[in-house]
């Protein structure tokens, strides 16, 4: 056989036109092709004879050709072909719509293979065979079947490409020697019972019976989990080789600390706290990531850890992905912290200040920010992309802080690891709730915390899904709520109407912007409040001021787009309406939730959707129901699968591999032999093969 890497160029009997197509699907050498597996397969391996056929049935017959015709629907302007097959039993009619070519195959006389789905005519209620597969076959000599008679295997599809014409170029291909190398070791793979790689490829594509071919995915899911879970371990190993700097652990001082909290901490955030304290206690890094539902205070808990290392004398790192989102956690600590003697430091592209007790706060230029940070005057530095930029250097760095952790790239955050002798400890905090069994797979390599409480006195938020003609009512209860004080946010899919779309398909497709609703919102329903308007073009500064002038209330309702997702803490908002919510995610939609009922007032969301699908009705009966994130993103991930709930273009990860994650059995046999191989071989020597692919296999991955 070929080299598995050779370009499908270069192999004879592949149409160039193909070539694009192929591309599209990833597909480009004869490894990417023979790797390109199924999703899923019919079982069209019993032949049937038309007098056994029934309606709704999925079956393969072989038939005579007996007539075949061809006209124009001129209802639907569609071609069609109809036949008439024959077999020993009876005659079927067959049609296909739009192949013109396939009367000048199945040619009257012709003998055939015939698979599809057997249909019931409403009018007439005969039987028919609707756009069936078809390969030719002959009595005087045996035939190997591709599409017909057998296992079919169904893979991911483009225009102009369909699985037929897959199967098409792969059979050439096996029935060459393959020459690929088993990176799976023998005991193992004979332990679990399965095919070698060589078999496991021939049995995926074209398998003899559906066993056979789940057992052959079971297989290659098994290899990428193995990859994943060594990758992990592995990098667990690395961590407890690194050395960091200890933080004791103070008892007094937390305590006194949290009685000076205006509340008090729930079990599951004191439980989160202890674990980040024994952590940063040990002499190497911390790799931890604390999960919490919105406004379920993981910000107080990194700020307490952050307080105990500059209590030690050393230096914390707390990054944000936004400017907002930045500010908002250096106001929330100073406002928890300002009876404590501890400077704290913002620094974001736009601006930097400090804070060195209650009653003085410095603005500084770049230059004394950055000195500052170096000398080790500011203890606790908050910021965004800023910190990791060139001529940003810490004096004594112990501790990072990465909040909204999947929104930093694994080298961004290495950049912040520059001190040689002592590695940070690190603290990852995430909003969105990612269901157990999946954290624990994607990210073994972290402790995790879970936060899975809100704090005492909050009230549940009262979501309702409204249809278009109660929006009235809506306004009306937005008005009551900011006559009693309270505040609003409104949230639209786009900031301004597209420039591809006229007037008109943008009245059809009832796209809401920012621009127009905040004009409708600020002149005539609520025109005796103050509108403000929010969205990612403005500039820092301008976001910053009408931040701050909604905070204070000076401004009663935000008309805003996903720019306010995170990092806005305003107790006194209770309203979230979110127009088009069938155009953004289900975290996505939660996210926007949690900016309100950060308060005891009670508060409530307002769903506007123009979707009328099942998938939308569904999806919106989920963000009224989930009583928080975690149960939500259970019903989310139940609802795309782990592929669509993280994007898989978004993690290197194959989709086989992501449909595998939701196997338990499966992940804990990848991560127990995973252990056992390296507790007896760590740095893979004597698996030299195995260890060329994880290599590999981790420069694809990146769950960030």
């Amino acid at each position: 056989m070929p080299p598995q890497n050779k370009h499908l160029s270069d192999i004879r009997g592949i149409q160039t036109r193909f070539l694009p197509k192929l591309k599209k699907l990833g597909i480009e050498t004869i490894h990417d092709l023979l790797f390109f597996l199924p999703t899923r397969y019919e079982d069209f391996s019993k032949i049937y004879t038309i007098e056994d056929l029934i309606p709704n049935q999925e079956a393969t017959i072989t038939a005579e050709v007996v007539s075949i015709k061809s006209r124009n629907t001129w209802k639907r302007n569609l071609y069609l072909v109809e036949a008439e097959l024959q077999d020993q039993t009876g005659t079927i009619r067959a049609t296909w719509f739009n192949q013109p070519y396939i009367k000048n195959i199945l040619v009257p006389g012709r003998r055939a293979n015939f698979a599809g789905k057997i249909i019931e005519s409403k009018k007439t209620g005969e039987i028919y065979l609707s756009n069936p597969t078809y390969e030719l076959v002959s009595d005087h000599m045996r035939h190997e079947t591709r599409h017909t008679g057998r296992i079919i295997p169904i893979y991911k599809e483009t225009k102009g490409l369909t699985s037929k014409g897959i199967r098409f170029l792969i059979q050439p291909i096996l029935k060459e020697q393959i020459d690929i190398p088993d990176i799976i070791p023998e005991a193992i793979r004979k332990s679990l019972g399965f095919p070698n790689i060589q078999e496991a490829i021939h049995i995926v594509h074209f398998p003899d019976t559906i066993e056979d071919a789940l057992l052959a995915k079971r297989r290659f899911a098994f290899e990428d989990l193995f990859l994943l879970q060594l990758t992990t371990l592995r990098e667990r190993m690395k961590i407890a080789m690194k050395k960091a700097h200890t933080v004791k652990e103070d008892i007094p001082f937390i305590k006194t600390l949290l009685k000076g909290l205006p509340f008090e901490l729930t079990e599951s955030q004191k439980k989160s706290l202890w674990e980040i304290i024994k952590d940063i206690e040990r002499p190497f890094p911390m790799n931890r990531l604390i999960e919490g539902d919105v406004g379920s205070g993981k910000t107080v808990i990194a700020g307490i850890s952050a307080l105990l290392v500059a209590k030690s004398g050393l230096q914390t790192a707390f990054m944000a992905p936004t400017e907002i989102l930045a500010q908002q956690h250096y106001r929330t600590l100073n406002k928890l912290f300002k009876n404590q003697d501890v400077s704290i430091l913002l620094y974001t592209g736009s601006e930097a200040k400090i804070r060195y007790d209650a009653e003085l706060e410095s603005i500084l230029t770049k230059q004394e920010a950055r000195r500052l940070i170096e000398n080790g005057t500011a203890s606790i530095i908050i910021g965004t992309h800023a910190l990791i930029q060139k001529g940003v250097n810490f004096k004594h760095l112990a501790f990072v802080i990465i909040d909204e952790q999947h929104r930093f790239g694994v080298e961004q955050r290495a950049t912040l690891e520059r001190e040689k002798e002592f590695a940070p400890h690190f603290l990852s905090m995430t909003a969105t709730p990612i269901p157990r069994t999946l954290a624990l797979t994607l990210f073994g390599d972290l402790d995790i915390s879970l936060i899975n409480e809100l704090p005492k006195n909050r009230k549940q938020i009262i979501t309702k899904a409204i249809p278009d003609n109660d929006r009235e009512k809506a306004h009306e209860q937005i008005h009551t709520e900011i006559k009693k004080g309270r505040q609003a946010f409104v949230i639209c899919p786009r900031i301004k109407p597209s420039e591809t779309l006229s007037a008109r398909e943008e009245q059809l497709l009832l796209i809401k912007t920012v621009t127009e609703e905040y004009e409708k919102l600020s002149k005539y329903i609520f025109k005796e409040f103050s509108v403000g308007m929010i969205h990612g073009k403005l500039s820092p500064k301008e976001k910053e001021q009408i931040m701050k002038l909604f905070a204070e209330n000076k401004i009663q309702i935000i008309v805003a787009t996903s720019v306010i997702e995170v990092g806005v803490d305003v107790p006194n908002a209770t309203i979230m309406m979110i127009e088009g919510a069938d155009r953004f995610g289900l975290a996505q939609l939660h996210q926007f939730r949690g900016r309100v009922g950060r308060a005891e007032h009670q508060s409530y969301c307002f769903l506007f959707s123009q979707g009328n699908s099942e998938t939308t009705k569904k999806r919106m009966k989920a963000i009224v129901e989930a009583k928080n994130g975690f149960e939500l993103a259970e019903y989310d991930l139940r609802l795309r699968g782990p592929g669509e709930f993280l994007g898989t273009s978004q993690t290197g990860m194959p989709d086989i591999a992501m449909k595998a994650i939701q196997n338990p059995d499966l992940i804990k046999e990848a991560r127990a032999l995973a252990q056992k191989i390296l507790t007896a071989n760590p740095t893979l020597s004597k698996y030299p093969l195995l260890k060329e692919k994880l290599i590999q296999f981790e420069k694809s991955i990146h769950f960030e």
